[in-house]
This record gives C-alpha cells, sequence and structure tokens, in this order.
C-alpha cells in the first residue's frame, strides 16, 4: 500500500498524477512512481523518498501521454527502494497495487517465464496478469484470470502499452474509487484526490473490476459479469484538504474541532427538549431496548476513543455491559457474544482492515452492527447495518486528532440513544446534553485560552527519550491517547497508564529520563490521583500536571485548565495534550503530518 491514481482523458496524465501523488502524501509512503503511455510509447519515473523527489524526475523528463498511473508504496515486501518503487513492470503490464498477495511465493516459482527484479509481491502480480494477456484476451479478462488465481487484499491499476485506450482496476479488501468526468476518468484510493477534478464517483465494492475509458466506464464481477455501478457525490471540497495557512495540517485539525464537532452534533443534540436525535441507527426503539450488551471495536486511536465512550455509556445506561477490543486481536480470538448485543465499529477511514475483518466476522454470528465512522462511502460505512457519520472531514495529517473528539461524541450521543428508548430522561442525561451542545464553545475557549503558553511547556521537554502519561478512571483512555499521540509524531517512548497501576510495576521505570504526564479531574478521584503525583514525585520525577482543578498541585509543570465542563472535561484536556505532543514534534525537527514508518489508512494486517 498505499496511494493510487490513475487518469485517462484529452490532456497529459502527468499534471493529474503528480498533484493527486502530493495529496495522497498524508496516508505516509517511502517511495513513488508513475507510468504515462503516448501512443504506445511508456514512461516510468520512480524515486525512493518524497514525491518531491519523483516530480524532480518529472520535471527533468516530463512524461507525455493522456494516459497514465501512479502510486505512493508504503513497504511490506522489500525495503523502501526505487527497484521496489511502484509501478512494477512485467512484460507489457505496469501494475500498481495496494494490499498483499498471500500466495505470491508459489505464484512466483510457477512463472518462470519471468525474470523477477523486485522484491515485491506486486511484481509477481503483475507478471501473473502478463501471462494471460496475449492477442486473443482482452486486458480486463486477464486481470480478472490472475484475480481468480491470487489470494489476499487489493487494490490494483493496470495499464499496458498495448492498450493505450483503457486502464483496468480492481478492489478486494482496499479501496479504490473511480471519477467520472467529460472525456475523462480518474482512478485514486482517496476521494480527496478526486476533489477539485469530479465530484462524481463510483466507489468499488470488493470482488468487482472496472474497465476506465475516457468516455466512461464498464463494472464486472470476478466472473466477468456486468454490474451496475451506483454513481455517487462526493461531498469534501478542495478548501477542506488544503492547510489554509497553518503550518501543519495537524495543528490545523487541531484547532478546527470546535467546528468539525459541531458538524458531528449539528441536528442531533436538542438542548431545549432534552433529546439526542439520530438518524441512521436502522434500529427501532424495540430493538434498542432490548439491547443488554455493547462491544466495541477499533484499532489504535479508535480503540481509545471506544475505551472513553464505554466509560460514559456505562454511566449513561443502568444495566448496560460494555466490552472494548482490539480489532486485530478480536479478529482471531474465538470470542463470544451474548444475546441482545449490538457492535460498534469504529474507524475514522472506514477502511481499516483488522476492523473490516471484525466487523465481517461479527455479522456472520447475526449480531447488529453500527458504525462510528467518518469517510462517507468507506467499506464499513457501506457494511454496517447502520450507524452515525462523524462528520468531522477529511482528516489528513496521520496523527488522528478530531476524529477522536467526533467519535467519542458520537458513541455518547448512541448511549443516550439507548436512554432515551427505555424512557430514561433524568438530570444526569440532562448534563449529557448539556455538556455537549457546549463542548465545541469550550474546546475553542481553551485553544484560544492555552495555545500560546503549551509551545514554552513544550519547549521543556522535548529532550527526554521516555514519557509516562497516567490518569483515573475516564482520564485512563485519554492518557493512553496522550501517550499515542506524543509516540506517534515526536517519537518519543511514551505508555498510558491507569494512575493507580503505577505501583504495580511502572514506577520502576522513573528516572531522569522520563518525564510524566498527569491528568487530574476536579473530583471524587482528584485525591487518588495526588497520591499517585507524590509516588513519582518521591523518585525524582518531572510531571507536567493537566487539570481542570485550581486546587494546588505539586508538580514541576501544572496547566490548570479553566472549562465549565465536568462529565465531557476529558475531552478538553485531551485536546490539551494534543496540542502539547504537536509542538514536543515541532520542536524536535520532525515531519509532524507524515510520521516515519506510519500510514494513514492501515488495509493490511
Amino acid at each position: 500500500m498505499c496511494g493510487i491514481v490513475g487518469y485517462i482523458g484529452d490532456k497529459d496524465a502527468q499534471g493529474y498524477l503528480m498533484t493527486a501523488l502530493h495529496r495522497l502524501e498524508y496516508r505516509g509512503y517511502d517511495s513513488a512512481g508513475i507510468v504515462t503511455i503516448d501512443d504506445g510509447t511508456p514512461t516510468v519515473h520512480r524515486a525512493k523518498g518524497k514525491v518531491a523527489e519523483l516530480e524532480a524526475l518529472t520535471n527533468e523528463n516530463p512524461a507525455k501521454g493522456p494516459l497514465g498511473i501512479g502510486h505512493t508504496r508504503w513497504a511490506t515486501h522489500g525495503v523502501p527502494s526505487e527497484t521496489n518503487a511502484h509501478p512494477q513492470k512485467a512484460g507489457d503490464i505496469y501494475l500498481v497495487h495496494n494490499g498483499i498477495i498471500e500466495n505470491y511465493r508459489d505464484l512466483k516459482a510457477e512463472l518462470k517465464d519471468h525474470t523477477f527484479v523486485s522484491e515485491t509481491d506486486t511484481e509477481v502480480l503483475a507478471a501473473l496478469i502478463d501471462s494471460f494477456y496475449d492477442e486473443e484476451t482482452s486486458l480486463a479478462d486477464a486481470v480478472i484470470q490472475a484475480l481468480q488465481i491470487a489470494v489476499g487484499t487489493y487494490g490494483i491499476a493496470v495499464a499496458s502499452a498495448r492498450n493505450p485506450d483503457e486502464i483496468v482496476a480492481a478492489r478486494l479488501g482496499s479501496p479504490l474509487i473511480v471519477g467520472l468526468s467529460e472525456g475523462e476518468t480518474y482512478i485514486a484510493s482517496d476521494a480527496s484526490a478526486l476533489v477539485g477534478y469530479t465530484d462524481q464517483a463510483v466507489y468499488l465494492k470488493d470482488g468487482e473490476v472496472v474497465v476506465c475509458r475516457r468516455d466512461g466506464i464498464e463494472v464486472f464481477d470476478l466472473a466477468s459479469r456486468p454490474v451496475s455501478p451506483r454513481v455517487e457525490t462526493i461531498e469534501a471540497d478542495l478548501q477542506s484538504i488544503q492547510k489554509q495557512g497553518y503550518d501543519h495540517f495537524l495543528l490545523k485539525e487541531i484547532i478546527e474541532q470546535p467546528q468539525t464537532l459541531r458538524s458531528t452534533l449539528n441536528g442531533r443534540v436538542d438542548v431545549a427538549d432534552n433529546l439526542i436525535k439520530l438518524g441512521g441507527l436502522n434500529m427501532t426503539d424495540d430493538e434498542l431496548r432490548g439491547i443488554e450488551h455493547v462491544t466495541i471495536i477499533g484499532c489504535g486511536t479508535a480503540y481509545y476513543a471506544g475505551q472513553l465512550a464505554s466509560y460514559y455509556l456505562e454511566q449513561i445506561v443502568d444495566g448496560l455491559t460494555i466490552d472494548v477490543a482490539i480489532a486485530s486481536e478480536l479478529r482471531y480470538r474465538s470470542f463470544h457474544l451474548p444475546k441482545n448485543t449490538v457492535a460498534l465499529v469504529v474507524s475514522q477511514s472506514g477502511e481499516t482492515a483488522d476492523t473490516l475483518a471484525c466487523l465481517r466476522e461479527i455479522k456472520k454470528r447475526g449480531v447488529k452492527t453500527l458504525g462510528i465512522i467518518n469517510a462517507v462511502g468507506s467499506t464499513i460505512a457501506r457494511e454496517v447495518d447502520g450507524g452515525i457519520y462523524v462528520h468531522a472531514g477529511p482528516e489528513i495529517s496521520v496523527a488522528s486528532t478530531k476524529a477522536f473528539t467526533s467519535q467519542v461524541s458520537a458513541m455518547i450521543m448512541f448511549g443516550i440513544t439507548l436512554a432515551q428508548a427505555r424512557g430514561i430522561n433524568n438530570e444526569d442525561i440532562s448534563n449529557y446534553i448539556r455538556e455537549l451542545d457546549q463542548l465545541p464553545g469550550e474546546i475553542e475557549r481553551v485553544i484560544t485560552n492555552y495555545q500560546n503558553e503549551i509551545p514554552s511547556i513544550a519547549k521543556k521537554y522535548e529532550s527526554y527519550d521516555h514519557a509516562l502519561f497516567f490518569g483515573r478512571d475516564t482520564l485512563y483512555p485519554v492518557a493512553l491517547e496522550g501517550a499515542l499521540k506524543l509516540k506517534e509524531i515526536s517519537y518519543i517512548q511514551a505508555e498510558g497508564y491507569a494512575a493507580g497501576e503505577l505501583k504495580h510495576g511502572p514506577i520502576a521505570l522513573i528516572d531522569d529520563s522520563f518525564f510524566e504526564v498527569a491528568l487530574l479531574l476536579d473530583n471524587w478521584l482528584f485525591d487518588k490521583t495526588l497520591s499517585s503525583l507524590s509516588e513519582v514525585n518521591a523518585r525524582g520525577g518531572h510531571i507536567f500536571a493537566i487539570t481542570n482543578s485550581k486546587q494546588n498541585i505539586d508538580a514541576e509543570t501544572v496547566l490548570h485548565v479553566d472549562t465549565n465542563l465536568h462529565v465531557l472535561a476529558p475531552l478538553v484536556l485531551n485536546v490539551v495534550q494534543q496540542l502539547f505532543a504537536y509542538h514536543i514534534a515541532v520542536a524536535r525537527g520532525n515531519d509532524v503530518d507524515q510520521p516515519r514508518n506510519l500510514a494513514k489508512s492501515v488495509t493490511v494486517e
């Protein structure tokens, strides 16, 4: 994986390919390449490193031709190198590929007529397609025959020097979108690459193959049967995928959380009538009342969002049992789901491979599935039984921020909806509804009040090698998320713990190479968390305390966050630690939007 683009039309393809690859840089990658075909003559450019390296090559030797495909690669098979970069070539076939071909070794052993030059599974798939491609077999048929044999996941685009009038693309487990315009057809693995070129798109389903021509497309299944494509409108606009004057997308996305959260809550939170109004669940009140167990699945930030939401759901709905599972673990466990279970499937991209695999396994067991998804038209969004779009807008930075806030808020609204179906409408419910309504404004106020103070605090801790985050109750998952953000973008080794667990092992780590981030709420657990701070201080800790309390706290650095929220204050404190992690990463000179070794949408195991 990571990014695929393609173009066939009446202009030179290179212009679109390079612009689109730049837009897909946020997904994380280690090399890039394009091939264009001009009247049967192919021109290939590939480079290790950033798209800028590739762009320098194309500027020196512009690639002519109205047909082309391109790719940004995140290494799976073979080290990052020009040789392993896509497109991979075999005979007359040029191939760009996201995913993994699991039986590539067996296929490679059988393809004795091809001399392999790369370490990639992609070259094997290209050679397999080429083995079927002859004068009597169309490019589409050759692709279909190869995919009937290949085992694994893929999003692919295939071009041939012998066929300058078609690109063939296909998907299984890895997203692919075809954009439609007058006299032009576009291919992309992410809708952001299509914005500004067309707003009409076909989202390929698993097992579909599309033949792209200048004047339109034909879609088939893997048995070569025609499929009627559904054309949809892309909702994103060009402004939403631009930095708009910010130094980094990550900073933009942290600061725009009040705006994106309002989009999540808009039309759903009714303070006047003390109600949450959710459409899209596709469940009756009787079905909602019958829910006794909720399982929440996700990976990374989505998993931590589920953990935080689970605390709230337990408080909102009496008698509800909840478990939160890491999708990459649950998919391989012999797990049991009780009767009357609903599964909340949490994913920003809607394409996360492990989460999608869990969704499909859960559906096989007859369990109702609801998506907490940001990307409209994504695979998970299409396969769940219902759900809540979080409407946080495109998230370009690899490290997720605004999606976390909106995901938690969406799951809280789901919990209140369950309570309403059961006839629960007490003061606690009113507090949640009121604070949800206030949350965007509170985050906005905190960003305004503290964004100038946080960089100087970050400067104090930028040179440390290790960090320990801790909190109690709802601040425990916030500590986990804070540690994840810091390690993702600053490369400081960071761990999150429940504050009560420090003395059961982690406190042994504390020395001058560590600093600690202590999260404290001004509630019934405040004094207990203070005790944890005392234990760290007694061992020479370097504590940065983030709290909504006005009480004195014995710590090296204390940020008293002024907020009117109580139950949802953890979401406000989380924004503070997002800014803290961002400024540490900037101070260390890191590539904040594209951290090393990471990809935005993980579509392989």
